[in-house]
């Protein structure tokens, strides 16, 4: 297998970056989560409207989120972060409008594929500045600050599209969104370009391509990158199945549906909040396995539950909350331990994790589409596979020769 040098040293030294500087990472890690959940209590209104399957929407940009970031990566690797910061925020203001200028099923899809191209550029971005300014450990606990601050988007994003429905049109919100992104290009002119030009990769950008190649063969990366993949795939299998399994089987009411969600998400930031001080005592491979653990118990409490007809819907919300709280350690730790060893190409490698993470939804809207049998079951036992096989990697799958993560 390639090996690529491990833990070279950052030249930025881990001073403060102040209070602005994270507040504007924290709202780039937060583009997914607003630009997906902000419009999901319209749904209804735009599928009436718009004569169709309004589910595609969140398929077209899930793959034009995973397919864009391939590309964007090495070209940030090669120019800095700021330029492709500047065209994919552009890229989503037009794509934004476009969507709320759009009058039938295929042309929302198509904008939404073409807002998520120029949407993935910030949180992917985000990533690879976090890496290109701190070492490792300051990096988690930088990375577990900006997707605290990000994890806001899932909790306000509903109750925000909710109110703008209610006194405006779904093509409101979709406005809303290329405000947003107006505001989030001027905000650019804020932030420092992290990448000076000497340790930007000198190649044609056909070589910078080939480093994919060389980070798919290198397996300390792979490792950490598989892990979070496939704790991304339960994530998206809940959230895909989710509102069926509480408000289709167990009757509850749309409106607590939104809270509900919100409490795992609640979850998470708690986890995220305290996984910037954790970081400082353990190493991240002790925390990530540690989380995995957790989520283990967690899944196979739900699995249990659910084939024996246990405990009701309170026994999946409770284990649901244990294993969907675990993303505040895994998400960090695993992509500043990923990171962590190919600094180099740290565009390139934020872009292969990220499209692996966010591409991860296909493979489970897909998964819960064909087995779905309209019980929690289906839910429940994808759930499990993914991590169990996640844990599995993270816990068995280091080399012999890899040093700690500390």
């Amino acid at each position: 297998m390639t090996q690529i040098s491990q833990g070279a040293p950052v030249p930025a030294a881990d001073r403060d970056p102040g209070v602005l500087f994270i507040a504007i990472l924290g709202a780039m890690m937060a583009f997914t989560s607003l630009s997906t959940d902000i419009y999901l209590p319209a749904m209804p209104v735009m599928a009436a409207d718009l004569h169709g399957n309004v589910e595609l929407t969140l398929t077209g940009f899930l793959a034009g989120f995973a397919v864009a970031q391939l590309i964007w990566g090495p070209i940030s690797d090669h120019f800095g972060r700021k330029i492709p910061l500047f065209l994919g925020l552009i890229l989503f203001a037009i794509g934004s409008a476009g969507c709320a200028l759009s009058t039938t099923i295929p042309q929302i899809v198509f904008w939404r594929a073409f807002q998520a191209v120029g949407a993935c550029t910030a949180p992917m971005l985000a990533r690879a500045m976090v890496r290109d300014l701190f070492s490792r450990t300051r990096a988690a606990r930088m990375l577990s600050t900006v997707i605290l601050i990000g994890s806001i988007a899932p909790i306000i994003g509903p109750l925000l599209g909710g109110q703008i429905i209610r006194f405006a049109s779904w093509q409101a919100i979709f406005w809303m969104l290329a405000v947003i992104g107006v505001l989030m290009l001027g905000s650019l002119w804020l932030l420092p370009e992290p990448l000076p030009m000497e340790r930007r990769q000198g190649t044609s950008l056909g070589n910078a391509f080939r480093n994919y190649y060389r980070l798919l063969g290198n397996w300390v990366f792979m490792r950490y990158t598989l892990g979070v993949t496939l704790f991304y795939v339960a994530v998206y299998a809940f959230v895909s199945g989710s509102p069926f399994v509480y408000i289709k089987y167990f009757g509850i009411a749309p409106q607590s549906y939104g809270w509900l969600f919100g409490l795992n998400v609640a979850g998470v930031m708690g986890l995220n909040f305290i996984n910037r001080r954790l970081v400082q005592k353990y190493s991240l491979d002790d925390l990530l396995r540690a989380a995995f653990i957790v989520a283990s118990v967690a899944v196979l409490v739900l699995v249990a539950g659910v084939r024996l007809q246990l405990g009701g819907v309170y026994l999946i919300i409770a284990s649901i909350f244990c294993f969907f709280s675990m993303n505040g350690i895994i998400a960090a730790t695993s992509t500043a331990a990923a990171m962590d060893g190919v600094p180099e190409i740290a565009g390139s490698a934020s872009a292969l994790i990220g499209s692996l993470q966010y591409g991860s939804g296909i493979l489970s809207s897909l998964l819960i589409t064909w087995f779905s049998d309209g019980t929690p079951w289906a839910i429940a036992w994808i759930i499990a596979v993914a991590i169990l096989i996640g844990a599995a990697i993270v816990l068995f799958g280091a080399p012999r020769h890899a040093r700690p993560n500390r």
